[in-house]
């Protein structure tokens, strides 16, 4: 993922996903994070100037199981620097929150049971 400020973003990102950064990486200013007991996909973290889309094609979605554990989730990651976005493609009964990272790459807190 690109971000303008990696050391707040792996600040940002370790807090939210509960990821640890991982011993070896790209080399550079580039960083990876990965699960805590290392199963799953890590995320690497890198460098670059490019503004985020408004309506990324690509973006993470984080799952929680209830209406009630989504508003504490979006709570929780405002707490730690995302902001909540003004979507203009929400659906009349949505059952997704968008958010933006400190650096403005949007992602989603989604209630599969919606």
């Amino acid at each position: 993922m690109g971000v303008g400020d990696v050391p707040r973003a792996v600040r940002f990102w370790q807090e939210a996903l509960g990821y640890r950064p991982h011993e070896e990486g790209f080399g550079g200013a580039a960083k990876i994070l990965v699960p805590p007991d290392g199963a799953g996909t890590p995320i690497a973290l890198q460098p670059n100037v490019t503004p985020p889309q408004d309506h990324p094609r690509i973006h993470l979605d984080l799952h929680v199981t209830s209406a009630a554990e989504q508003r504490a989730e979006v709570a929780r990651l405002v707490a730690l620097g995302a902001e909540r976005v003004a979507w203009d493609s929400y659906p009349a009964d949505p059952d997704f929150v968008v958010l933006a990272d400190p650096d403005g790459n949007r992602f989603c807190v989604i209630d599969l049971n919606h």
